[in-house]
């Protein structure tokens, strides 16, 4: 007995999906083999047809399962329920404690991955968001996505000392409401007491309706958080509250710092901006949480200054470093910049690829096994929609971040995006599938599908990757099971009727020397053989 019941959950441990969806195609093969003898008057039409419509309805609920769970049905059975009764042993909890570690390792890696990012390029709210809403009607942000940067301005923008400062602490409360306009009396509120910074910094980001308002509040609210800045640096090293209140100063420095680079980047005044991108990265180099970095790659892409861009991207396309699309799809913007003017697809298929088109190809896909999302809206295979103020690395939500800003210097460069079109999806095959392990990177997170789609409107198709496709013989077993259903209904109702057509196709379809066998004598020496109890006389053979 516990030899059986090993070698059972043994051998349930080793099915597979594809086992399951051989047997479902069997059992539909089966029962349209069943039906074709029905019709010829072997078996009786009230007796099948309950037992075809049932065997039927199952395999669609199947089908329906595999569809919106990605498993079998049977399988989740099987292995949920059957297997741990038998005693069987999950092949996922191994004892083994390097598995275990390499797991934890996996599962930190995962959690990684799936982080949610402030988007370094992420737009104004008064002078951007507001107004594509006020022509569209739609709204461009998640309640997610502000839930987040609400959070964020808590973090960067406020400190426990805040309470002992009117002004403070009117924005403290200020950052938490979730009405714009209750926000916005706060920031003026506070600025009746005093010149304060952070409610400077919200009126430029939410009641500013252009560009050049929300600059010139950051012009104040700069000269008003420098004089803190510099008053906290000297008291830093007397307690841990002033230490706190002067990395909220400094916080507050460089955010304003960033956005007015940024002010001046959508004014047009690209080399001041990257001259004040420069000199921000130099007198904060350790603050990378706000990838000043890739708004300086954006804007010196605008400038063509490429040699500069390369001296960027070697100092931060390093292993060590985390990556990001414009990371990955900036540096093969520039080897596919090398070949791509003088590139076609038949001369390479003749003469194959020279080692500079064979490096720029290779960095396309390093590139689209990052963030395979990228290529179809650089491509305009799909529609772009305005970024979120957070995007999720790998995710649909940092493609749109990435070509909302960098379509144009794609544009720019001279078959540049002739050569994405024609290679992009080579990189499919060569990363493994289903995505167990990676190429060049981890694994593709499983995790970015829901994280998008809270940060991305609902009026956006989310891009999904893996698309979770469907096998071909599932597809053929709902096909199969849902006309022998039919058949089994219409043998029922009408069983002259569909005797007559049965032996129609079979005077078309089969050769003479089938339609001479005498089935109901071929069936009967088979029960004999068997040792089968013979079937209810049918009502055909009643007269």
């Amino acid at each position: 007995m516990f030899g059986t019941e090993s070698s059972l959950s043994m051998f349930l441990n080793t099915l597979t999906p594809k086992f399951y969806v051989a047997l479902t195609g069997t059992s539909s093969l089966i029962s349209g083999l069943i039906l074709f003898l029905s019709v010829h008057w072997i078996l009786s039409p009230s007796i099948l047809a309950p037992l075809q419509y049932w065997t039927s309805h199952f395999e669609i609920f199947e089908w329906w399962y595999f569809r919106k769970y990605g498993t079998s049905f049977i399988e989740q059975v099987s292995v949920s329920h059957l297997r741990p009764l038998l005693g069987g042993v999950d092949n996922n909890s191994s004892n083994n404690s390097n598995s275990s570690n390499g797991d934890s390792d996996s599962n930190r890696q995962s959690v990684s991955e799936c982080k949610v990012w402030r988007n370094p390029l992420n737009l104004f709210r008064g002078a951007e968001y507001n107004r594509y809403t006020w022509v569209t009607g739609r709204e461009p942000l998640t309640y997610y996505d502000m839930n987040l940067s609400a959070q964020d301005h808590q973090t960067f923008f406020t400190c426990d000392s805040d309470h002992l400062r009117p002004a403070d602490a009117i924005m403290q409360k200020a950052w938490r409401e979730r009405n714009p306009q209750a926000r916005i009396s706060a920031a003026h509120e506070a600025l009746e007491i005093n010149e304060c910074a952070t409610a400077y910094i919200l009126l430029a980001e939410e009641e500013a309706t252009t560009i050049a308002e929300a600059e010139k509040l950051f012009k104040q609210a700069l000269k008003a958080g420098d004089g803190c800045y510099r008053r906290s640096q000297q008291l830093q090293h007397h307690g841990s509250q002033y230490e706190a209140q002067h990395r909220r100063d400094t916080n507050v420095l460089v955010y304003i710092k960033r956005r007015l680079a940024m002010c001046a980047r959508r004014l047009g005044r690209t080399r001041e901006a990257v001259k004040m991108m420069r000199d921000l990265m130099k007198e904060f180099p350790l603050l990378s949480m706000f990838n000043i970095h890739e708004n300086l790659l954006e804007a010196l892409l605008e400038l063509q200054a490429y040699a500069d861009v390369q001296a960027v991207l070697a100092k931060y396309d390093d292993i060590s470093l985390p990556k990001s699309a414009t990371i990955c799809y900036t540096a093969a913007l520039l080897k596919a910049r090398a070949v791509s003017d003088k590139f076609s697809p038949e001369a390479a298929s003749r003469r194959g690829l020279s080692t500079a088109e064979m490096n720029a190809v290779e960095a396309i896909h390093r590139a689209v096994e990052f963030n395979p999302h990228v290529p179809k809206y650089l491509l305009e295979m799909k529609s772009l929609i305005l970024p979120p103020e957070h995007i999720l690395k790998r995710g649909d939500s940092e493609a749109i971040a990435y070509a909302f800003f960098h379509l144009a210097h794609w544009k720019r460069v001279e078959g540049a995006l002739n050569l994405l079109h024609c290679t992009w999806e080579g990189t499919f095959r060569m990363i493994p599938y289903p995505l167990e392990k990676g190429h060049l990177f981890y694994p593709y997170p499983i995790c970015t599908e829901t994280a998008d789609r809270e940060l991305l409107p609902s009026f956006h198709e989310v891009s999904v990757y893996p698309k979770k496709e469907l096998p071909f013989f599932i597809l053929f077993t709902a096909g199969l099971c849902s006309f022998t259903a039919m058949l089994a209904l219409l043998t029922h109702q009408f069983p002259e009727l569909m005797g007559v057509f049965a032996k129609a196709m079979t005077d078309a379809f089969c050769p003479a020397e089938l339609r001479d066998w005498d089935c109901r004598r071929l069936f009967m020496c088979v029960e004999a053989e068997l040792e089968i109890l013979p079937a209810p006389p049918s009502q055909h053979f009643q007269n």
